[in-house]
């Protein structure tokens, strides 16, 4: 069975899991430079108003604007993808055309693979319908942005609910910065994992590093 041209370089999940945990990531450390800014000495219901209202801002805006870099890059993707399928296909002579399919597979792999092998790649390529023009976005691109701005936008709530539920500032703050470790050390361990790297060493990296990262966007008046 045929593939169809538009769907070549649909091989891959709409979000795939290191790109799920990136987007979290970046969703609790932006809120963690509001929760951290705080002054619990002074935080009376007017500034953690202020304050949920410009994480939930915060997050809202840059899960807004990685939906839109998902889209673009996804795009971009299609569009190389596009471009080696057309110079396969209209290559002078078979080795010109072999050289594009080993260009745009990882080095690693093109290093395994030798002329007959890329050859086989080149017939099914040229066994495949004519490809489009341009690059387009389909659906499963759509339902990603909307996964990137969903996992950004929703990483808020967990970490600012404390001060939502809890009338004593310095408890809920406390709570809030419990959460936060916890779900940066998760996030860590299931980064660890998906890099073949130790969990619990990549788990309390996360938790430095996010601290770090806070800590930096704090002095820098973020």
């Amino acid at each position: 069975m045929r593939m169809p041209v538009d769907q070549i370089e649909q091989s891959t999940r709409v979000l795939e899991p290191n790109e799920r945990i990136s987007e979290v990531i970046f969703g609790v450390i932006m809120v963690l430079t509001f929760t951290g800014s705080l002054s619990v000495a002074e935080a009376g219901s007017d500034n953690i108003r202020t304050m949920l209202i410009g994480a939930l801002g915060c997050n809202f805006a840059w899960g807004v604007i990685d939906a839109v870099l998902y889209l673009m890059g996804n795009l971009v993707d299609k569009a190389r993808s596009l471009v080696t399928y057309q110079r396969v296909r209209n290559a002078a002579d078979p080795i010109e055309a072999q050289k594009h399919v080993a260009r745009a597979l990882p080095p690693m792999i093109a290093s395994l693979l030798g002329p007959a092998e890329l050859e086989v790649v080149r017939m099914r390529i040229l066994q495949l319908p004519r490809p489009p023009e341009r690059a387009r976005l389909r659906m499963e691109d759509w339902l990603g942005a909307v996964g990137v701005f969903l996992l950004v936008f929703l990483s808020t709530f967990p970490v600012a609910m404390p001060f939502v539920v809890m009338q004593n500032s310095l408890i809920a703050l406390r709570v809030s910065n419990a959460i936060a470790v916890v779900m940066l050390f998760a996030l860590g361990y299931a980064y660890g994992r998906c890099a073949g790297h130790h969990p619990w060493v990549a788990g309390v990296s996360m938790v430095v590093l996010g601290v770090i990262l806070v800590g930096m966007t704090m002095a820098l008046g973020g």
